[in-house]
Formats: C-alpha cells, structure tokens, sequence
C-alpha cells in the first residue's frame, strides 16, 4: 500500500462503470499523474522541435458508423490484417500494432503498476488511458492484462484519439463511447464478415473451442472474438456472460503461474529488456534525439522513461531491443 493516498489524478473522462470502492483507487490515481507528467515533458520537447500536431486527433464523432470508421484507421496508420495475422506470436501480432501507432506520431506505453508488482492494478481497475492531445498523445495499456488482449486495447485507445477522447478505459462493454470503441477496434482487428465461419446455434463449449481455435488463428484475444459473436447476434447474451466467465478463470489460473515468475525476475538481469519493451521504440528515440541536441536534461529523460537519472544512458544504449519475444 501507498504510505500517503495520492490526490485524485485529472483522468479527463472516466468511461468505466464501477462500484465506487473501485473508482477509487489510489495506485491508478498515481499512475494517471506519473503519466501526465511524462507526456507534459514529451509535449515540451516537440514544441521545441516544432512538430506538427496529429491531425486525426479529435478529427470524428460517434456519427460515423463503426464500419466506415474502421477503415479509415488501418490505412492511416498503414496497417495490414494481413501482416497482422502473419505474426507468429501474440507479442509479435501487438508489436506489429504498436509500430503502426507510433508511426503515426501516437506513444504507446505498457504500464500496469507504479514500479513494483506491489502496486500492480488490476485489469478490472483499468484496462487502457488515452491522452487526446493534438501533440504528444498517449496510450497507456495495462500489462497486467493477457497479452493477447493488448492489440485491442491498443486500438480501442485509438479510437477515443480519433474521437479526441482523454479518459480511462475499463472492461465495461455496455457504455456508450467504449461500446463505439470497441465495435470500431474490432472491426479493425476482425471484420464482421469472417465472422460467418460461426454458423447455426452454438452451445457454450462449442462455442469456446471454435473461438480458442480462431483467437488463434486471427491473433486476437478470445474475449474479443466472444464479444463480437455476441455484438453480431451469433451468441446469446447470457451464451457470451458464460463463456467470458469460462475465459476469467483460465486468465486468473495463468496470472498466478506467472505471478511467482515475476517476483523472483524483478530486479534481474532482463529487467532494462523489459523495461525498454514497456516503454516504447517511439520514446526511446525521442529521448535519445532530445538529449543529442541538448533540448532535455537527464533528469527529465529520467522521468519520461521511469527510471533513475543515472540509468538513462544504459536504458538508451540497448535500445534497439524490442523487448521479449
């Protein structure tokens, strides 16, 4: 636990439904204020460099249907569902993603605690952070969650950019804006019409083989496929309630293996592959390139990347790693 509760952070817009025990959480008020920051100094360092703003921030209300929207998005960011789909990995599949983003001037950060698995937030707390800026935005995904989930959390805060949308993101569905999100992310990610290979009634456990067998094969999470077979009218709600109960316990099951995982790595010697990896290509370079012409200090680097002054230089110097595969 904090030794002091953090003032609440300014979350822009709270897109959750939550008990309000949950809303407030104090490690998230402190995430959303430790991201503010960084992004103020990212920000500062653009201005100096005179950048252009992001022009699809903010470009689009939640009048444009979901399937015009979609399209629009891949071919401004360049991305392929083909060469999505070509990744061998769920890492692979969110990389391919995540260079997309960022080439588009969008950062793109993993952050799921203040430093230490103590503080790890869990996914029903938040699951993503949009920071609608013209210049300098942000997405923040929560590493806590599957990673096979991260390529639609990536897109889903995507979305609330295009929509110029600064807020945090849970696992609430029913919402109006997260429910645009979400239809408008899967309809990149999946299109509705490779939906038909599901056919006629399906029981739960049928349902859950096909979707195990084609979350696979599409590099997608399964709780995506689920929620888009329930949008679509191919499973009954309560069929979808079961089946992404079925999926939770299968996540809690694999979050405890890996939990005794974490605590023995933390501090390791992958610990800067790691920590690279979560921070991003696209900030690395920007760091690097400030602190070459002079226009950030080692100590604001320090707070941008997460890590002590001293240990920039080393964080920098690998960065050509793209993280664990």
């Amino acid at each position: 636990a904090l030794p002091i509760c953090p003032l609440p952070g300014d979350r822009g817009q709270d897109f959750r439904t939550l008990p309000g025990d949950k809303l407030k959480n104090p490690e998230l008020d402190a995430l959303i204020r430790d991201i503010q920051a960084r992004q103020e100094l990212v920000h500062s360092v653009l201005e100096d460099e005179e950048s252009p703003p992001i022009d699809f921030v903010g470009s689009v209300t939640m009048e444009v249907a979901a399937a015009t929207l979609a399209p629009r998005i891949a071919e401004r960011l360049g991305f392929k569902l083909d060469e999505f789909r070509k990744e061998k990995t769920a890492d692979d599949a969110f990389d391919y993603v995540r260079r997309t983003i960022e080439g588009s001037g969008v950062f793109v950060l993993l952050i799921g605690n203040l430093g230490s698995y103590h503080t790890n937030i869990p996914v029903d707390i938040f699951r993503g952070f949009a920071i609608a800026y013209k210049l300098a935005p942000m997405i923040v995904i929560n590493d806590q969650d599957a990673r096979a989930a991260w390529s639609f959390t990536a897109m889903h805060e995507v979305v609330h950019l295009w929509l110029g949308t600064t807020g945090v993101s849970g696992e609430d569905t029913t919402a109006g804006i997260e429910q645009y999100c979400n239809d408008v992310a899967g309809e990149v990610l999946l299109p509705s019409a490779e939906l038909n290979v599901f056919s006629g009634a399906l029981s739960r456990d049928r349902a859950v083989e096909m979707i195990d067998a084609y979350a696979q094969q599409w590099r997608v999470s399964r709780q995506m496929v689920a929620y888009k077979l329930y949008r679509h009218g191919k499973i009954a709600h309560r069929t979808w309630t079961e089946i992404r109960q079925v999926f939770h316990e299968r996540f809690l099951v694999f979050k405890a293996q890996q939990s005794a995982k974490q605590k023995e790595s933390e501090g390791g010697a992958n610990y800067y592959i790691v920590k690279r990896h979560r921070v991003g290509s696209a900030l690395l370079s920007l760091m690097r390139r400030a602190l070459n012409d002079g226009s950030t200090t080692y100590t604001k680097a320090s707070r941008v990347l997460g890590v002590k002054p001293r240990n920039v230089e080393y964080l920098l110097s690998a960065s050509a790693n793209r993280g664990p595969r």
